[in-house]
């Protein structure tokens, strides 16, 4: 699985505004490009995506900009990359439930449909709210613990 440079933006995008909301005041990109280094035209095309997806809504003007669309604890990390991105795991672009295999390659088919549902148990099970707060999940916490994590093989 990779993630894309939009999807990384667009989770540590949504995590500024979830930060910077308390104030009740929209965020505005470039405040949010500064902060997280993104670059702003990729920003403004990223929080577009977030907008149509239900992430973000938006407000024009001199005191506009952008804020989440609904609490942090009800967006997953899973719900920003799809909002930007499309589904989670694709095999040559494709969901791995459309996919056919015959002959050996059959086995295949269960191998992607299973490193599908475990990217998903993560990335679903992972809240705006969870990163916020620095209170990763124990399960992923636990996996980013182990020293095979942060190896390269």
């Amino acid at each position: 699985m990779r993630i894309s440079a939009r999807a990384d933006y667009a989770v540590r995008a949504v995590l500024e505004l979830a930060v910077r909301q308390g104030g009740g005041d929209p965020v505005k990109a470039e405040t949010i490009s500064d902060a997280q280094g993104i670059p702003h035209k990729f920003l403004e095309g990223i929080l577009g995506d977030l907008r149509r997806g239900g992430i973000v809504e938006s407000r024009r003007g001199g005191g506009g900009g952008y804020r989440l669309a609904r609490d942090p604890a009800r967006i997953t990390v899973a719900d920003v990359i799809r909002a930007v991105d499309g589904p989670i795991v694709s095999v040559r672009g494709e969901r791995p439930t459309g996919l056919t295999y015959t002959g050996t390659a059959q086995p295949l088919l269960p191998l992607w449909i299973a490193l599908r549902a475990n990217v998903r148990k993560i990335l679903e099970g992972v809240t705006v709210a969870d990163i916020a707060a620095d209170a990763l999940p124990a399960p992923v916490r636990d996996l980013a613990a182990e020293p095979a994590a942060w190896e390269n093989p």
